[in-house]
Formats: structure tokens, sequence, C-alpha cells
């Protein structure tokens, strides 16, 4: 079963397995579909189903996901789906040791150009989204000047937020109700900068 917590990754096996760009889009696009095939995934990501398989692999070797149930009567087919409520990478699990701090660099790397490809296809296509879509978007930008203490509270007061309509929105899911729902990507980055 999925865990509702997130999963700490503090070793480096797993850092790179997550870091490569194809193995993040899949892992992205499995959390959304909450299962998923091989085949699926690969109609997704545009890819050929033998290299998702091999990914796939990667990923559940390192424990960042894990076999489901089927969903369907083919036994031939092998579902997959996260093994957790997505993953944190903290900095203090990681600092001490130079090859961490490289690969947790790469991964953020990677997650941060994935995010940015999202949205700019939203701004490339925000056209073919009804006017209620594009009101209810959210593109804000704050400066605050905080402590380390107050910009890592917001950080986790902001995460209950996001997981409460997560949560909330699951639920429903699971009792039937699809109506009007899209995935949505909510991106934020809190991080100091000097002028």
């Amino acid at each position: 079963m999925t865990s509702a917590e997130s999963r700490r990754i503090t070793d480096l096996g797993t850092l790179k397995a997550i870091s490569h760009p194809l193995r993040m889009r899949l892992y992205r696009t499995l959390f959304v579909a909450r299962t998923a095939t091989a085949s699926q995934l690969a109609e997704q990501v545009d890819e050929a189903v033998s290299l998702v398989s091999y990914h796939l692999r990667k990923l559940a070797d390192h424990g960042l996901i894990e076999e489901a149930e089927p969903q369907s009567a083919d036994g031939r087919e092998r579902w997959w789906r996260p093994s957790s409520y997505g993953f944190a990478i903290h900095d203090e699990d990681i600092r001490d040791a130079p090859e961490l701090v490289a690969a947790g660099s790469a991964f953020g790397r990677t997650v941060n150009e994935q995010r940015i490809e999202m949205h700019r296809r939203y701004l490339d296509e925000a056209h073919t989204w009804s006017d209620e879509w594009r009101t209810a978007s959210i593109s804000s930008e704050w400066l605050p000047r905080l402590t380390a203490a107050e910009l890592a509270a917001l950080g986790a007061e902001l995460d209950a937020v996001v997981r409460k309509y997560d949560q909330a929105a699951r639920t429903a899911e699971a009792a039937g109700d699809t109506e009007g729902r899209e995935n949505v990507a909510v991106h934020l980055h809190g991080f100091p900068y000097r002028v």
C-alpha cells in the first residue's frame, strides 16, 4: 500500500536514480495516474515500452515505486504505483557528502527544467483552456524579507495547505466525483537571493 508520508531520500543511489530526466517524468506521470502499466506510461511520455519498463524497474529497485494490484484481467500486465506520497530531499541529509551535494544539484536542475517546460506549455496552450481555468490559474511572485526559520515555517504551512486540497480531491475522486477535475501543477520556490 502506498505510504501517506513522503519518502526522505538520503542515499546516493536513489538520488541518482530519480535525477534521470525520464525517470522523473515517469514518476510524476505515475503519481498523477495513481496506478499504471509501462504501456500506459510509455504512451504518455512518448517513449518505447521497453525503455519505460527498464526505467520503472530502476525506480522500483530504489523503492520509489512498487507493484500495484492488477487493474485488469490481463495477467501479463504489470501495474505500478508510487510507494509513498512523494519524496523529499533535505539539505541536512546531503550537505556533508560532496557526491550527494552534486547529485542533489543535478536533481534540482532536472526538476526545475521540467517545471519550466510544464509552465511554458501551459502558457503556449492557455487559449485552449476555458475562461474559468485561465482565471483560476496562478502566477505570482512575492519578495518578503524573512529569516531562515520563517522561510522554513512558510514552506511547512504551504505544504500542509496543498496536501489538504490534494487529499480532499483524492477522496472525492475515490467516491466518483471527477466532474471538472484536471491535473494541476503547483510549483513553488522559496530561496534566499542577493540583488
